[in-house]
């Protein structure tokens, strides 16, 4: 799901000077504003049609029994697919269809394989929507969406009729939102792109983590611990909920060629909480130079892995290594896609110039997060 109340990024999409304020800390040079995205995303048209459907089957008082009941037991979300499992009549049959081909077709827009399993989950939007909802009251099925700036939300009767929401205010009707898991997307899209990006030649195999070292004493290795993390926060619509976060670690490696770490960061899901992770971000042993740069992203539903490998390796392979560091974010941004520069809060936040010795508070270059961080020794037992 998308993580909310994130400001627009602002910053430069080619390799342009910057003014270095320090350890991880830069500004970035003006740019000009890239491309509006489309108005509706892949992923957000599945789940809409999901949810239509889901929906309509809520006239069946066996399949609105099963959903009242699911999401009770499990309040971050119920599984779509297995609601219809047992159940027999044309609603079960339609919503259990449905749901297949959803949770195929959002893996494929994703780039990931066919074979995760249910990616399209339910839940209550909000708790205080359970009184009604067991009351009898007639519930609507919307869904979470991507844009944070939405003023209305769609959402569906069993009649199959549309129902316009405002965004900003609680509706005083219960409301199921069908949104994606974005913690099992993210566990699969984290593994395929590292294998993507060592297929392509600027990354390690190893998922989710900076790989074992290669030429350094059997003793152990420097690491950069990240001790607490934070990203800024603004008001957020009923509709929205968790982020999903991962880092993308850039520099050049021992061969001298550009190599990206992905590092998944499951438990930074707020603005505006700060977090305590003691988390390896970089292992130093990895790299040639004593600089790396680092990219904070977030799977907002729309993220797709595949496409992003391919379009970060086209951009990273054509840069050579001089001898000396070269950043490498701009680089990184400048491969993005146009859309994830608009509503969708695929970029989050960037550090420039992160050091084996960088020791406290980083700010990023946006202005829209922060980290401290220390070196961490690593060693071997």
């Amino acid at each position: 799901m998308s993580q909310s109340r994130l400001r627009r990024a602002v910053v430069a999409l080619t390799a342009l000077p910057l003014l270095a304020l320090g350890a991880g800390q830069a500004v970035a040079a003006p740019a000009p504003t890239p491309a509006p995205a489309p108005a509706a995303s892949k992923v957000t048209a599945i789940e809409d049609e999901a949810a239509r459907t889901l929906a309509a089957s809520l006239a069946d008082p066996a399949l609105r029994a099963r959903l009242r009941t699911a999401t009770a037991e499990t309040p971050a979300g119920a599984e779509l697919a297995p609601l219809a499992e047992g159940l027999t009549g044309t609603a079960a049959r339609t919503l259990a269809a449905t749901a297949a081909r959803a949770d195929r077709s959002v893996a494929a827009a994703k780039g990931l394989g066919a074979d995760l399993g249910p990616l399209l989950r339910v839940q209550l939007a909000d708790p205080s929507m359970r009184a009604a909802l067991d009351a009898g009251a007639a519930p609507l099925v919307a869904t979470a969406g991507t844009d944070e700036h939405a003023r209305t939300v769609r959402a569906y009767d069993t009649a199959g009729r549309a129902h316009t929401l405002d965004a900003r205010t609680l509706p005083t009707r219960p409301v199921y939102l069908v949104d994606l898991d974005t913690a099992k997307a993210l566990t699969a899209g984290i593994d395929l792109l590292q294998r993507e990006l060592a297929a392509r030649g600027v990354g390690s195999a190893a998922p989710s983590a900076p790989s074992a070292p290669t030429t350094q004493a059997a003793a152990g290795w420097w690491g950069t611990k990240i001790t607490s993390v934070e990203v800024n926060d603004d008001e957020e619509p009923w509709f929205k909920g968790a982020a999903e976060m991962f880092s993308l670690v850039s520099g050049f490696g021992l061969d001298g060629k550009v190599r990206v770490d992905s590092v998944a960061m499951p438990y930074l899901q707020y603005d505006g909480t700060v977090y305590y992770p003691n988390q390896i971000l970089v292992n130093w042993s990895n790299y040639k130079y004593n600089l790396a740069d680092v990219v904070l992203m977030e799977d907002d539903g729309d993220t797709n892995y595949l496409a992003l490998a391919q379009a970060v390796a086209a951009v990273l392979l054509t840069i050579a290594d001089q001898g000396a560091y070269i950043p490498l974010v701009n680089a990184v941004l400048a491969a993005l896609p146009s859309s994830w520069w608009t509503d969708d809060p695929d970029y989050v936040e960037s550090w420039y110039t992160l050091a084996r010795t960088s020791t406290g508070r980083l700010n990023g270059a946006r202005g829209n997060g922060w980290m401290t961080v220390e070196p961490y020794w690593v060693g071997q037992l």
